[in-house]
């Protein structure tokens, strides 16, 4: 019974901070879309599933929520998928005057195949311009998993500002109710570059790129922050440069002399000493012969000599005696300086990954889901500041890892992005799957190789 609740505990604690922390890394991809006025339908705590609880906010028509499966999250921004169709303008100038169409009436209209239709009515859905109909006559519902028979056009307010849109007013006189026809007093190219205008597609590159970075970011900076709060309210503990000891470890010469925690000494076999420096220097050259010396202490004012017996002849590792540590709390600008240098270290280490003669030397040294559970876990157990410490490490390693070149992390999305600009036109969808299943390839090939390490580690052991 004992083993099953450490496993209960474990699995808790991996999902529970995996699941806050990829949570968080959506939240920055959200807010950075919001902010560049760009579509965001979904925000949800969890993976996606059928089943699931959420309410949709008023204000930014975004559905927020949370799902059983809590292994991560995700947010929906709109015209991040979908295919390029010169058909898409007249597919929603259709969908938008009629109000409520079905795919094969859309079909018909354009002279293309039924699929060929969904295709362009998938693509603007994914663009938040038109919405599936669920008709509850024919027995459909939003929990199927494939597309109805019909789209409609969303609520729109007079400007043509849907829920979505920041300063929507649906009380404006002109505004029209979801699946209600309208005509937009535009072309259609024209009507499909102002809905486009309002998608991850429709931006320009920097902010594409900012969008792509903001989730890495978020987690690298919520990491900063941890750690340089810790090093505040934690402090540093450092070896304080005095001759007085915090101890003795049993065993030693020193517990055999009888030292004890607080003498303060000040000879060593006859030569003074005031500092814990002193103390190294004089014990040195002692402990390298073996040879028996005299110690001098304070202890509650009074002086006491002692023998020091070492093993004759033989060279000793210690005395026995431990340093006085003391505890420096830094302030903001010195706390912040020290977990700089920590996030470079931690970014150096995972640019490793990607360097071939670095790569299974990093991979030796990191844990799988399996070993960040397992950690997470004991920092809990331990307290809060090994629980942040663990945390930090965590969020600031996914960030960094998101920021390699690898498709599908955001990194790698980045990459294509840089390589279209270079192009001036789009890689085909063929490249952008060759590129994407190259980098699922090496990020299995990680997966297994830590996930073989942690079950050696700490399972095996």
């Amino acid at each position: 019974m004992t083993g099953f609740l450490n496993v209960l505990w474990t699995v808790f604690w991996g999902v529970l901070v995996l699941s806050v922390l990829v949570f968080v890394h959506e939240g920055g991809h959200y807010l950075s879309a919001r902010a560049f006025r760009v579509r965001a339908t979904e925000f949800f705590l969890g993976m996606p599933c059928r089943f699931k609880l959420s309410r949709k906010s008023r204000s930014v028509g975004t559905e927020f929520g949370v799902t059983p499966l809590l292994l991560g999250g995700y947010t929906r921004i709109c015209g991040m998928e979908g295919a390029s169709d010169e058909l898409l303008a007249p597919a929603l100038d259709l969908v938008t005057r009629r109000g409520r169409i079905s795919a094969q009436e859309v079909a018909n209209e354009l002279h293309v195949d039924l699929d060929r239709a969904y295709e362009l009515l998938v693509t603007l859905s994914d663009w938040a311009s038109v919405q599936p109909y669920y008709d509850p006559a024919k027995g459909e519902s939003p929990n199927q998993k494939t597309y109805p028979a019909a789209f409609e056009a969303p609520a729109r307010d007079a400007n043509l500002l849907t829920e979505y849109d920041r300063g929507h007013d649906f009380t404006l006189e002109g505004s029209t109710k979801a699946g209600e026809g309208r005509e937009t007093g535009m072309s259609a190219e024209e009507f499909l570059d102002h809905e486009r205008g309002r998608t991850y597609l429709g931006v320009g590159f920097l902010k594409r790129c900012a969008m792509l970075v903001a989730g890495p970011l978020v987690n690298i900076v919520l990491a900063f922050l941890i750690v340089t709060f810790a090093f505040m309210v934690r402090g540093v503990d450092y070896v304080a440069n005095v001759s007085t000891i915090s101890g003795v470890t049993e065993g030693t010469p020193a517990a055999a002399a009888g030292l004890q925690a607080g003498d303060v000494i000040t000879e060593v076999d006859g030569e003074p000493v005031s500092t814990w420096d002193d103390l190294v220097s004089a014990f040195e050259p002692l402990l390298e012969s073996g040879t028996d010396f005299e110690l001098t202490f304070e202890r509650n004012g009074a002086e006491q000599t002692v023998l020091v017996d070492l093993p004759d002849g033989e060279a000793s590792e210690q005395v026995g005696v431990l340093a006085t540590v003391d505890t420096y709390h830094p302030d903001f600008i010195q706390a912040a300086s020290a977990t700089l240098d920590y996030t470079g270290q931690v970014a150096s280490y995972v640019a490793k990954l990607i360097i071939p003669s670095h790569t299974m030397e990093v991979l030796d040294q990191s844990s799988s889901v399996v070993g960040i559970a397992i950690m997470t876990s004991e920092a809990a157990s331990s307290g809060l500041f090994d629980l942040a410490a663990i945390v930090a490490a965590i969020s600031m390693s996914l960030g960094f890892m998101n920021l390699l070149p690898i498709p599908p992390f955001d990194g790698g999305k980045i990459l294509i992005e840089i390589i279209q600009l270079i192009r001036r036109k789009p890689l085909s969808a063929q490249a952008v799957n060759f590129l994407s299943y190259l980098g699922i390839a090496f990020i299995l090939f990680v997966f297994v190789v830590v996930l073989k390490n942690d079950i050696g580690r700490f399972i095996i052991g």
